[in-house]
């Protein structure tokens, strides 16, 4: 069994689609984080750094003790190491993944995060930081139509590249990007989204929470922390 701690956002729906996608049996916890829950001790045991998603598997591999693992690129690589499934066991398979894996979790999804944050949440609007993001995630949208010119999916088969990028482009008009401009993304994006598992996975986080994350009260709990 699967312990998922999780929230609806983009970086919590990457991991309900690999555990419909796989099929694995899981439960979730919600972690409300507009109310601060990210915070609890018991959260914190399993994730550190106070972000979800995060998750427990009470049955790992070696059949010992609890593994739990945050940071949603670590957990979509090691369900797909425990499964054997969405990530090529060849070396070179196996690199092309990774590499855009960490494509998207390092550049797409902080840099529309950064868009979301400047566009839509900030106190006080800022034209420089919002055309930063906005260009950027504008770049980054362009390397993924190029990658996905002659390729079904990001790295040839349907991977665990594909799970982590595309909720990170289903909010393309907050992130103010035309898809029509990018047509090969805009075909793998409706092919992503045509899946049943993809679809179950947006259906449950519907089923969770049909609210807002960020409000105003929830803005103090959410921006600005610091060490303390």
């Amino acid at each position: 069994m699967i312990e998922l701690s999780y929230w609806t956002t983009p970086n919590g729906h990457k991991i309900t689609i690999f555990l419909e996608e796989a099929q694995v049996a899981y439960r979730i916890t919600p972690i409300n984080i507009s109310k601060g829950e990210q915070f609890a001790p018991g959260f914190l045991k399993i994730a550190p750094n106070n972000r979800i998603p995060a998750i427990l598997d009470t049955a790992p591999a070696d059949g010992g003790a609890a593994i739990s693992v945050f940071e949603s690129g670590a957990i979509l690589q090691y369900l797909a190491e425990k499964t054997g499934k969405f990530l090529p066991t060849d070396v070179r398979g196996r690199t092309e993944v990774m590499e855009w894996l960490f494509w998207q979790m390092g550049g797409l999804g902080p840099m529309a995060g950064q868009n979301h944050h400047f566009g839509t949440y900030a106190p006080e609007k800022l034209p420089y930081a919002i055309e930063r993001y906005v260009k950027e995630t504008n770049r980054l949208y362009g390397v993924l139509n190029k990658r996905l010119a002659d390729r079904e999916f990001i790295a040839g088969d349907y991977s665990i590249a594909d799970m982590a990028s595309y909720p990170w482009i289903v909010p393309y008009e907050r992130q103010q990007q035309t898809i029509d401009d990018f047509p090969h993304l805009k075909r793998w994006f409706h092919a992503i989204a045509a899946r049943p598992a993809v679809q179950k996975a947006y259906a449950i986080a519907q089923e969770i929470n049909q609210q807002p994350t960020v409000t105003a009260e929830s803005k103090k709990i959410l921006f600005g922390q610091v060490a303390q």
